[in-house]
């Protein structure tokens, strides 16, 4: 590491190290030489390229620290695409306007993508991933306003009411119970802070095959898993082929789908991507509206607001002073598009 990224990563510990405590006990956290240490029971938690590292490194998510370790840059935005600004809008309704010099939490924040969108918007963002995806994310995003932890989410190193925002984009649902994963988060907003998620939806059923695959597919050696995933490049030609086919074509795809699902992603590498992603975590749910709005309401967030792409919910944690305010559903033009 040179001297200039020395000095900002020294920095970007500095502006956080008010927030942080210990999982342990909850003692606050200081700088120590190659990471930080508790105060109270003085565990050391270490920075191992430029990542602070509160969990082993092998873990139930590994599937995810080899994915993205394979396709590091490969949601990023660029010239061709700004699909990830796209999915970040859709399965958060948040603006620039609303991020812009805010301390925002991205809970499991994979290679980066969406911390990329948030930091280009003017936020501080705090990254945490459960795998060793958050490396790659700090490599990533090693010139941003944007510092990184390898933690679980169900012991999160934070003080409560700590964020203005926090959002989690397709990953409590990887987790071994979903609704505790997202309860954890409301504390750590602060008063009048908003939090949004998007899961899978649990309204259709396209993925029951794909489900039964997974009993294997998520056991499975994950370069070998990867190969088999290959099959999604030329599987989304034949289906643009029979969507030309008169009378049949349409069924026998609709078939093929149900039975064999991989991603449709015009991007050849996008479409591997997204196929291993869906058939190697070992945890994977899918929810409804009515269930997340209870969660929201159950942890007394207010303002509950349905996003695009289900399922989607953004709320807003109430100002001390307006506890107890009623519930509000604005919706947002729910559409059925699936990931």
């Amino acid at each position: 590491m040179n001297n200039g990224s020395t000095q900002n990563y020294s920095g970007l510990l500095s502006r956080i190290l008010p927030i942080l405590r210990c999982p342990t006990c909850r003692s606050h956290l200081k700088a120590s030489d190659g990471g930080v240490a508790c105060g109270g029971c003085g565990r050391v938690f270490p920075s191992i390229g430029n990542v602070f590292r509160f969990v082993e490194p092998s873990n139930y998510a590994n599937s995810f620290g080899f994915q993205w370790t394979h396709f590091a840059k490969t949601q990023l935005d660029d010239a061709e695409s700004v699909q990830s600004e796209l999915d970040f809008r859709e399965r958060t309704g948040l603006t620039p306007e609303d991020l812009a010099g805010k301390l925002v939490l991205d809970v499991g924040c994979g290679m980066g993508r969406f911390a990329d969108i948030a930091t280009r918007w003017g936020a501080f963002v705090v990254g945490v991933d459960l795998s060793r995806a958050a490396e790659v994310a700090a490599q990533n995003l090693k010139d941003r306003e944007a510092v990184f932890f390898q933690a679980d989410v169900f012991a999160l190193p934070f003080a409560p009411e700590s964020f203005d925002y926090i959002y989690s984009i397709g990953v409590l649902h990887h987790t071994p119970d979903c609704e505790r994963a997202f309860k954890v988060l409301p504390a750590l907003l602060k008063p009048g802070g908003t939090i949004a998620i998007w899961l899978y939806s649990g309204y259709n059923k396209w993925y029951r095959m794909s489900d039964i695959y997974r009993h294997a597919t998520s056991r499975m050696n994950t370069r070998l898993l990867l190969g088999l995933c290959q099959i999604s490049r030329p599987l989304y030609h034949v289906h643009r082929v029979l969507a030309r086919v008169p009378v049949v074509g349409s069924p026998i795809s609709g078939a093929l789908r149900f039975l064999l699902p991989t991603n449709q992603s015009p991007y050849p590498t996008r479409r591997v991507l997204n196929t291993f992603d869906w058939y190697s975590p070992k945890y994977q749910s899918k929810h409804t509206y009515e269930e997340v709005f209870r969660w929201f309401e159950d942890c007394g967030l207010g303002c509950l607001c349905v996003i695009k792409q289900p399922v989607s919910v953004r709320g807003t944690r109430p100002r001390r002073e307006n506890q107890g305010f009623s519930v509000s559903l604005e919706a947002e033009g729910v559409s059925q598009a699936e990931k």
